[in-house]
């Protein structure tokens, strides 16, 4: 067995119940991948209380192709039970001396809209807007997907039949450092790399599937991205 088909049951001690499925059923909720610490635009260890409220933040986890945001809500954010029609499993809730900080699969549900460094139809909108009934969202405007960040990214609203899946992420108190070590439900990267593989390939070559290293750097997605579509 591969290290992204473990599932890190030893978490459950930490009193968060976990689920594990049989072969040939889909992916499993909770999956571990290498130990990450995340790092600043300049390539420096970033510090979670450098990250501003409200802003979108992005970083590749677990593989080279596949975007994830980083979002500060600026309040603590509690545990949840997510449910969804498959199944129900636990999602820890925000890291960070507030307990404010998340990160999810920046890769829609749906149709696996992602940012690019061209443009990019999903990201985090803290206002309401006229196609977007909710506040404080993850919002995709392919169809219109609407995630609730501070709820497991569970779906608010639109075509997505799932919620993002999470990013496990751990808070170190002493150097307040950030590290990415897995992720929690249902993922989309097989779909992903299927849909999108020639376009990766010219992108990364063979390395669209190559895993993280022991470090990520997280930038704006202001910086990120030339292009950012708002509905």
């Amino acid at each position: 067995m591969n290290r992204r088909d473990f599932v890190r049951v030893c978490s459950a001690s930490a009193g968060f119940p976990l689920v594990a499925e049989s072969i040939g059923a889909a992916p499993a909720v909770v999956r571990t991948y290498g130990r990450a610490r995340l790092h600043d635009a300049a390539g420096a260890p970033l510090r979670a209380g450098s990250l501003a409220i409200h802003r979108n933040y992005v970083f590749f986890y677990p593989f080279q192709a596949t975007p994830c945001f980083l979002l500060n809500l600026g309040k603590p954010v509690p545990p949840a039970q997510i449910k969804t029609s498959s199944r129900d499993y636990a999602w820890p809730g925000g890291v960070g001396a507030n307990r404010s900080l998340v990160a999810y699969s920046a890769i829609c549900s749906h149709q696996f809209t992602y940012p690019t460094k061209d443009i990019s139809f999903i990201s985090f909108r803290a206002g309401k807007s006229g196609a977007n009934r909710h506040a404080d969202v993850i919002h995709c405007c392919s169809e219109h997907s609407q995630y609730d960040p501070a709820n497991g990214a569970r779906v608010l609203a639109g075509p997505a039949p799932r919620p993002l899946a999470a990013i496990m992420l751990e808070h170190d108190a002493k150097t307040d450092g950030l590290y990415a070590t897995g992720t929690i439900g249902s993922e989309v990267f097989d779909d992903f790399f299927r849909k999108y593989e020639f376009k990766l390939a010219m992108e990364l070559g063979g390395n669209a599937r190559k895993e993280i290293g022991d470090n990520c750097r997280v930038i704006e997605l202001d910086s990120y991205c030339r292009q950012q579509v708002r509905c």
